[in-house]
């Protein structure tokens, strides 16, 4: 959704072309402010936003964390932060400056209470300081949500009066699995509405994945073939060249399958495979994507390939295997490769088969769906060596469309060949700087819950993997090196049945 679009208060999208409304003013609880998430993506997604001037005078952004420090501490821990990402060209965020007008407007309204997120009193005296508006945002352990949910409660800070909310950012993992998410969800309703609880999903705050909604339901061209009879199948794949680097205590008792495939991979699974909502009223667009999760049929081990990275080459440097990594058990059976044939069970997509794939440590780092459409009926060219036509839409790192046809080559014969048109986003269009957290904030903001996961999609994601989950236990990994497409075990699950997966890189 183009943020154009001026969204209503009440979480409905009103097309116009006028600019965007700076966001009411509240009060941004950030629990965990010490940690990795607030100072590498929430605070440059804040200063992108006061960039942009979304962010109202009125905004005051609290951290509580068990660390000691001061306001002033805290303030200068992040504007060294800040200014550090300007020499790293690796991170997210990497401006060539930090503009002292932007980032002094967010640095002001920083204050720093020191408070354990299991303590009574932490919560005792935050409600002491808050009135109006006001958003918690549990950039925290996983561990940490249920706590912290039920104290807010328990002091009254989710209860909303005349004309105030009250919100709470709830970051994954959600669960661990069906059973986990289902008790989490039940912990936190019991506090607060559904209406209150945005849970986030970064990948759905990248613009090429919110654009998959004007692709589909904006041409008229694309709409009408967008089903059974003219797809033949869609490869959703989100790879990367890193390893687990330093979380390992993390991934071990995580794997891949649990860290990207019932959240992300799904989140991009339901946008290119959702009916049309009747309108962009936010429900009605939620409506849809649980519907289509609620439709996958739940995955089982021969449809499904488990990987692990060994020792292997990162341009050309020698890398460690997983097993190797620190925090990791020397015969570790976490996967950090997963690939899922996954089917629909609804009339759009009968009999199209679509393939997942995650993991680290692989040959390109890529994040894209692509829409592999049937060959012509006819039989005009019968016999010859038609290239298959194919939609990619490029998330990460590049962000457009590119599509493979056929046409005829130069000369007296008819000789076909494949050409590819391209689109890239940035040619087009002036981006603003983003982090891909910026939207969601936003959004939270006013009250738009569009690109938020609700409980029933929560549990519909967990419910399709579970059966895997509890199949795969201690089994056996396939073994891939580093820098290579994955394990052999993935080409073989496309290949009966006589499909292959595009190439991660170039070349």
């Amino acid at each position: 959704m183009s943020r154009s679009d001026v969204p209503a208060s009440d979480g409905k999208q009103k097309l116009a072309s006028s600019e965007v409304e700076t966001a009411p003013p509240c009060t941004l609880v950030i629990f965990g402010a010490a940690g990795d998430l607030t100072k590498r993506l929430l605070m440059p997604a804040l200063y992108n936003l006061a960039a942009g001037g979304l962010l109202s005078e009125g905004l005051k952004i609290v951290g509580i964390d068990h660390n000691d420090r001061t306001s002033e501490g805290w303030r200068d821990d992040l504007s060294q932060t800040m200014q550090s990402f300007t020499q790293d060209r690796t991170s997210e965020f990497h401006p060539d400056s930090i503009d002292p007008h932007h980032w002094g407007f967010i640095r002001e309204r920083l204050t720093f209470t020191k408070g354990d997120f299991e303590a009574a009193e932490t919560y005792r005296r935050l409600a002491q300081d808050i009135g109006g508006n006001a958003i918690f945002y549990l950039a925290v352990s996983a561990r940490f949500f249920g706590p912290v949910v039920d104290h807010l409660g328990a002091a009254g800070l989710l209860k909303e009066g005349e004309g105030a909310f009250r919100r709470v950012v709830i970051e994954k993992p959600f669960g661990t699995d069906l059973a986990s998410a289902r008790a989490l969800n039940a912990r936190i309703l019991n506090q607060a509405d559904e209406s209150q609880v945005f849970r986030i999903d970064h990948f759905l705050g990248k613009e090429t994945v919110q654009s998959i909604l004007a692709l589909r339901f904006a041409n008229a061209m694309l709409e009408p073939i967008w089903n059974a009879h003219h797809i033949d199948h869609v490869q959703i794949t989100a790879a990367e060249t890193i390893g687990v680097e330093q979380r390992g205590g993390f991934y071990e008792p995580t794997g891949a399958l649990r860290d990207m495939v019932p959240n992300h991979l799904f989140q991009l699974l339901s946008m290119v495979a959702m009916e049309p909502p009747g309108s962009f009223d936010a429900e009605e667009i939620r409506n849809e994507k649980a519907r289509l999760e609620e439709a996958v049929r739940p995955v089982t081990p021969d449809q499904a390939v488990r990987g692990q990275y060994a020792s292997g080459e990162e341009h050309g440097h020698a890398v460690r295997g997983y097993r190797e990594e620190a925090d990791v058990s020397a015969d570790s059976r976490t996967e950090t490769y997963a690939a899922l044939k996954l089917s629909i069970d609804n009339p759009r997509w009968s009999g199209v088969p679509f393939y997942l794939r995650t993991g680290k440590r692989l040959a390109g780092r890529l994040t894209e769906i692509a829409v592999h459409f049937k060959p012509p009926s006819h039989g005009l060219f019968a016999g010859t060596d038609l290239a298959p036509n194919i939609m990619r839409v490029h998330i990460d790192p590049d962000q457009g469309l590119s599509t493979q046809w056929n046409t005829k080559r130069p000369g007296p014969d008819m000789h076909l060949g494949a050409v590819t048109s391209s689109v890239r986003f940035g040619d087009f269009f002036t981006e603003a700087p983003s982090v891909g957290y910026e939207t969601l904030i936003y959004d939270c903001m006013i009250g738009d819950p569009t690109l938020f996961q609700r409980a029933d999609a929560i549990e519909a994601g967990w419910a399709a993997v579970d059966p895997l989950i509890r199949a795969w236990g201690d089994a056996p990994v396939e073994l891939y090196a580093s820098g290579s497409n994955g394990p052999a075990g993935a080409d073989a699950l496309l290949a009966c049945d006589g499909r292959a997966w595009l190439p991660l890189a170039e070349g």
